[in-house]
């Protein structure tokens, strides 16, 4: 089996591979992942103006974006991929606000401050740690009091739906957790599979307050989207596609 160093590294390598893949546009409301209730609908982040604020896993940096546009006072990306980072840069840099980049893992973010942010936010990123309690504790550590963690992460169980034969079945355990290398996008990567429940349990234990579970699909009226695609509004109408936990440090 692969050591933390290793899994890291080939995550890292794989990233900057793909990562073109992954350089959406602009967007006015806040996206939570495929087939997920937007902030618009959801109302998680609240009023952001004056807030500082982290995002793990920061990718093309269009949330950062998001967050400037909407008065945000201080803005941190943190991600692995010193490619996404470069893109990040390029698409926040019109903004004249303090804007910080690290290119690290988020088990070990160097220079990250005690006590500082008014929220942590990583959409589709936390999944990706190796080491789930170390992650988590960097983020309690890094927030203010009553400051904020919100992620979102593809659901467990939509990782086990598979289509065959023009129906859906469940493709293996959903109890089985632990590291698996994986050729993603046509590159080897470690993915690690996580129930919600070890999600849930390692927020307490680090000593976050979970204060909303969202496991909501929202299926636009017109989708026609191909059931056989990984994320397609057939699959979401069976098991969601996205898990959304907001908590908060007491």
């Amino acid at each position: 089996m692969l050591d933390t160093k290793e899994m890291l590294k080939m995550n890292k390598a794989g990233w900057d591979q793909v990562a073109d893949q992954f350089f959406e546009g602009s967007f006015d409301d806040f996206r939570y992942g495929p087939y997920a209730p937007t902030e618009s609908q959801l109302n998680l982040l609240g009023d952001i103006r004056n807030n500082v604020i982290l995002e793990v896993g920061c990718g093309s940096g269009h949330s950062l974006e998001f967050f400037a546009k909407n008065n945000a006072s201080e803005l941190w990306g943190v991600d692995l991929s010193g490619k996404q980072i470069k893109t990040a840069k390029s698409v926040v840099s019109a903004y004249d606000i303090p804007i910080y980049f690290i290119e690290s893992s988020m088990e070990d973010i160097p220079g990250l401050p005690n006590n500082y942010f008014d929220k942590v936010v990583s959409i589709y990123a936390l999944g990706w740690t190796v080491d789930l309690k170390k992650t988590l504790s960097n983020i309690f550590r890094s927030l203010k009091p009553r400051g904020e963690f919100i992620f979102s992460w593809e659901h467990p169980i939509h990782t086990k739906l598979a289509y065959e034969n023009n129906r859906f079945i469940i493709n293996g355990s959903f109890l089985k957790e632990g590291p698996e290398t994986v050729i993603w996008r046509e590159v080897p990567v470690v993915m690690h599979r996580r129930k919600v429940s070890t999600f849930v349990n390692e927020l307490i234990n680090a000593g976050f307050v979970v204060d909303q579970i969202i496991e909501e699909s929202t299926i636009p009226e017109n989708d026609q989207s191909n059931p056989e695609r990984w994320y397609s509004g057939d699959r979401a109408k069976i098991t969601p596609s996205t898990l959304i936990v907001k908590s908060h440090k007491v």
